[in-house]
């Protein structure tokens, strides 16, 4: 997939893009990808999540085609993905308790929870020099997903289907987060 992106992100260097701009644009974008979410536009707002976590593709490669990669890209990115997956779930968690479906609101919690551990199991290990991106759900997974589910959520009789896959991003993000935490362990243990 990366040789897919080199071509446009070259692209995008040539004219003058910056990596950062494209993490802070994506953030943005996500703040309103949650505002549809929670104003139930689906499918639209599945789709707008797919294309604003589209950036995400392109940050990394215009950072180093360009040569301007740097420590501080790389954190800011980083940090912007967590907001940006923070506020998408505040959207999802507006949207069920506009709908007064308090299940749905528990499970987005625990859903947030997990991405968020998901994401810190991984960096954590890699603070220690460890390897820690393992297991069922990585973040690209989880926004595969989470689209699916809003999109699928407007076809007739699909109002339950978001607040199911919200119950298995719930699931799935903790046990990924666990199976970190075992695959950092046994490495601690060699």
């Amino acid at each position: 997939m990366r040789a897919g992106v080199l071509p446009l992100a070259r692209t995008l260097a040539g004219w003058g893009v910056t990596a950062n701009s494209l993490t802070i644009a994506g953030a943005i974008l996500n703040a309103g990808v949650a505002a549809a979410i929670a104003g139930g536009w689906f499918p639209a707002s599945g789709l707008l999540l797919l294309a604003a976590n589209a950036l995400d593709l392109f940050d990394g490669a215009v950072a180093r085609v360009s040569g301007r990669a740097t420590p501080f890209g790389a954190f800011l990115d980083s940090t912007l993905d967590r907001y940006a997956e923070i506020v998408v779930f505040v959207g999802v968690l507006g949207w069920f308790a506009s709908q007064g479906n308090w299940h749905g609101e528990v499970l987005t919690v625990l859903a947030l929870s997990g991405s968020l551990m998901v994401s810190y199991t991984r960096a954590r290990a890699e603070g220690l020099q460890l390897h820690g991106e393992v297991g069922w759900l990585p973040r690209p997974w989880r926004l595969v997903l989470l689209a699916a589910g809003l999109m699928l959520t407007a076809v007739p009789g699909g109002q339950w289907i978001l607040e199911g896959v919200v119950a298995v991003l719930a699931v799935f993000t903790n046990l990924t987060a666990l199976q970190r935490g075992q695959h950092v362990w046994r490495q601690t243990r060699a």
